[in-house]
Formats: structure tokens, C-alpha cells, sequence
């Protein structure tokens, strides 16, 4: 075959070359982009205005029409073992403050309705100071505690936070208590250590309140 004759041939496989590379640089795009959705999709659902399911399970909550749920002092169940380290690297376990009211948040800092209600939980929290009251919060799906920490600062939170970066404290309650997809959340704990109360939706000073007051005032 002649020189002349084998150039065409060449061409066009370098042609072909060419477009198979494009197509395979567009497919590659294209998942990217698809990857990218659905991370976007995700946070989108674990950062919201939350639900009043906590995803099945008999635990007995009563659902009012404020979104607060609360259970009966005979229907109430423990909350799990949650003790880790802090924002700060300090050791903590929620059982030591067995004889309080604990109320438990559960947060982000990449979480805007989070920052929506930071604000009330460092004013209700500082109210609370010395009245057998402790706030613990959940620090949750933050990749490092920088950021986390320089929330607490900007919103002058000074109680604790427990680090758990990828959920699993969550994962630790009876089926039906929380929404790994409601953030935020909170809970609020008898003196007993048992579940009395529960919000899967921002909360303002006023609804807080309204969930911690009835706990605080049983004895």
C-alpha cells in the first residue's frame, strides 16, 4: 500500500481517536455534574426546616401543633450512651449529668436554620445557669471542628458540644426518636436521664421554653 494511500487511513483513526476521547471527556463531565447534585440534594435534606416523624417506632410521642412532641413520665424511654470527645477535645458523657434536665441539640455549622436558632439556645442556656439545667450539644456532618468551633463563637454558645462528624451518636437512639435528616434537633432529657421531649424543627426562645419549662418543673 502506498503512502498516499495509507494517509486517508490515518486520519481517520486519528479522527476517531478524537471523538471517542470528547465522548469520553462529556461522560466524565457529566457525572461530575450528577455527583455534584446529588451532594447538593442531600444537604439540602439534612438541612432543613426538619419534620415531626422521626422515621417509625413505637416511642410514644404526642405531637402538638406547635411540632413540639412530648411523652408521658410512664411512657418514657433512656436515651442512649453518648459520651466522645468535645469540640474542644475534652471527654464527656451526658450520664454524669443524671439528676439535671439535659437538653440536647443537634447541629451544624454549615446548617443555616442551625444559625437561625443559635442565638435563643445561647440566651435560654445562660438563663438556666445554676438551676440544675445543662445544654450539651451534637456537633454533626462537620468534615473538622474549626468551623464548628467558630460557631459557638459567634454565637456566644459556652456550653458543651459533642463531636460526632458522621452521625453515629444519632444512630444510638431507639428507632423513631430522631431524623438523621432533620437537622436541627432537640431533645430535652428528665432528671432521670429519659427522653420527655422532642423538636425536629428550629426552635425560637419562646417554643424552647415552652419544651424545657414543663421538664424542669417535675419532680
Amino acid at each position: 500500500m502506498s503512502a498516499a494511500s495509507r494517509a486517508p487511513q490515518r486520519s481517520n483513526r486519528a479522527a476517531q481517536s478524537s471523538n471517542r476521547a470528547a465522548r469520553a471527556a462529556r461522560a466524565r463531565r457529566r457525572a461530575t455534574l450528577a455527583a455534584g447534585a446529588a451532594a447538593a440534594a442531600l444537604l439540602l435534606t439534612a438541612c432543613g426546616s426538619g419534620g415531626t416523624s422521626g422515621g417509625g417506632g413505637n416511642t410514644g410521642f404526642v405531637t402538638g401543633t406547635d411540632g413540639i412532641s412530648t411523652v408521658a413520665a410512664g411512657q418514657r424511654v433512656a436515651a442512649p450512651e453518648l459520651a466522645g470527645e468535645t469540640l474542644e477535645g475534652k471527654k464527656l458523657d451526658v450520664g454524669d449529668y443524671k439528676g439535671k434536665v439535659v437538653v440536647l441539640n443537634v447541629w451544624g455549622s454549615w446548617c443555616n436554620p442551625c444559625r437561625a436558632e443559635a442565638k435563643y439556645f445561647a440566651k435560654v442556656s445562660k438563663a438556666y445557669e445554676g438551676k440544675d439545667v445543662q445544654f450539651v450539644g451534637i456537633n454533626t456532618r462537620d468534615g473538622s471542628t474549626t468551623a464548628a468551633l467558630a460557631f459557638e463563637k459567634d454565637f456566644g454558645i459556652s456550653y458543651p458540644s459533642l463531636y460526632d462528624p458522621t452521625g453515629k451518636l444519632m444512630l444510638r437512639f431507639e428507632k423513631g426518636t430522631l431524623n438523621p435528616q432533620a437537622i436541627p434537633s432537640t431533645l430535652v432529657l428528665d432528671r432521670e436521664g429519659r427522653i420527655a421531649a422532642r423538636s425536629l424543627t428550629a426552635l425560637d426562645e419562646e417554643r424552647l421554653r415552652k419544651m424545657l419549662e414543663p421538664v424542669v418543673a417535675e419532680k
